[in-house]
């Protein structure tokens, strides 16, 4: 079974890398699948790959991973334990916000992905994340560090690493926000 969801999330991987469905393949130097293991227990979903990201073709390999990185560290989990990917595949230009063509071209790889991994629990990573795969009406602001279920699927929302990066008052809140995943995650595990 875990060798059949590595496999397909290779095939995957190989079909994103080769994408031309939308504009950003044009202008990007590698596509960014995603990383990490085949039977994680959580998928975090960021926006789209920045710079750093789409020179080395690995999502949150910049700041915004390094601290991801910290924060996973903080609830007993290595990024290879975990599986990390993005709205959107590729680079868009100057970081600008992914297009709506650009999420629909994209939509059928991040669902293939999560229906792969059949993880425990989806945290979506800042308000783009959260519009694109719970509501457009949501604020992060409001929802961080919340619960939801849907389509059967457990969501808990989560401040965008970069935002914390940027703004200092987050910090605390994506920190704190992280020990309730631990606990849900350690939660469900004993609940299978």
């Amino acid at each position: 079974m875990d060798g059949d969801r590595a496999r397909v999330l290779a095939e995957l991987d190989a079909d994103i890398r080769s994408c031309t469905r939308c504009g950003l393949a044009a202008g990007r130097r590698r596509a960014v699948p995603g990383e990490g293991s085949p039977t994680s227990a959580v998928i975090f979903v960021g926006e789209a790959p920045g710079g750093a990201e789409d020179r080395l073709g690995r999502p949150f390999v910049g700041p915004a991973g390094q601290l991801l990185n910290e924060l996973l560290t903080t609830i007993g989990l290595r990024r290879a334990e975990v599986y990390i990917t993005n709205v959107v595949k590729c680079r868009p230009p100057g970081n600008r916000d992914p297009l709506l063509a650009e999420i629909e071209a994209c939509q059928d790889y991040l669902l293939a992905q999560v229906a792969t991994i059949m993880p425990r629990v989806i945290c979506p990573l800042g308000r783009f994340a959260l519009a694109t795969m719970l509501s457009d009406t949501l604020s992060i602001s409001r929802v961080h560090g919340t619960s939801y279920r849907r389509e059967g699927m457990l969501y808990m929302p989560l401040y965008h690493p970069a935002a914390a990066l940027h703004n200092e008052q987050i910090r605390e809140p994506l920190f704190e926000d992280f020990a309730k995943l631990g606990r849900l995650l350690s939660e469900r595990a004993v609940a299978g």
